[in-house]
């Protein structure tokens, strides 16, 4: 698509020109079979762990948005896909460098040119994201919508590195609980249950 094209496409909110950027969903679910993924989170609090081995020995790594990464030794180093809900700063990405990128938020205007034609790039629908708000009752967070998108897949494992559910505030951001939109009481919930029934899912 040219760059007329897809600024026209995202001004116009066009769903499914914006779609035929995407692949499909059963692409994902194949790249995901049967490996053990590491969602690292931005939670302050990871930061003060020692999981750095552990994300970098998962089979796949998935990081969140800007992804601040404040040593080696606390958040690993690789980043194999990065779900985004921001636009990505240049120099995050030649930092992060991710092979596939993950568009999550409803918010088409801010999908950025580079991002929508990069290898492998999936546009989340929008359909999967109402579905998730109408559970929680309040817009889902990044992090609990990667979530929900690598369950979907037959992985062997999903482990979360750095969910405190905002106990601690974010790593790329000074704002407090009262100033984001999401509920991470019921997404802390969702999590729990989730957890409880399918033994793929685990919080470190």
């Amino acid at each position: 698509m040219t760059h007329l094209r897809f600024y026209a496409a995202r001004a116009l909110r066009s769903e499914p020109m914006l779609r035929s950027l995407s692949v499909p969903a059963a692409e994902l679910d194949s790249a995901l079979a049967g490996r053990r993924v590491a969602l690292v989170g931005n939670a302050r609090s990871l930061a003060r762990q020692r999981h750095g081995t552990a994300i970098d020995g998962a089979d796949l790594v998935v990081r969140i948005n800007r992804a601040p990464m404040p040593a080696a030794a606390s958040h690993g180093t690789r980043t194999d896909w990065l779900a985004l809900a921001v636009r990505l700063p240049e120099a995050d990405r030649l930092r992060l460098h991710p092979q596939r990128i993950l568009w999550m938020s409803p918010k088409r205007k801010r999908l950025d040119w580079r991002s929508a034609h990069s290898p492998g790039f999936y546009l989340h629908p929008l359909e999967s994201y109402r579905a998730l708000m109408d559970r929680l009752g309040a817009p889902p967070s990044t992090g609990i919508m990667a979530a929900e998108l690598i369950l979907r897949a037959p992985c062997a494992a999903l482990t979360l590195y750095g969910f405190d559910f905002f106990a601690s505030q974010s790593l790329s951001g000074s704002r407090s609980i009262a100033q984001v939109p999401h509920d991470f009481a019921a997404e802390a919930a969702w999590i729990a249950a989730r957890a409880s029934t399918d033994p793929r899912l685990s919080v470190s």
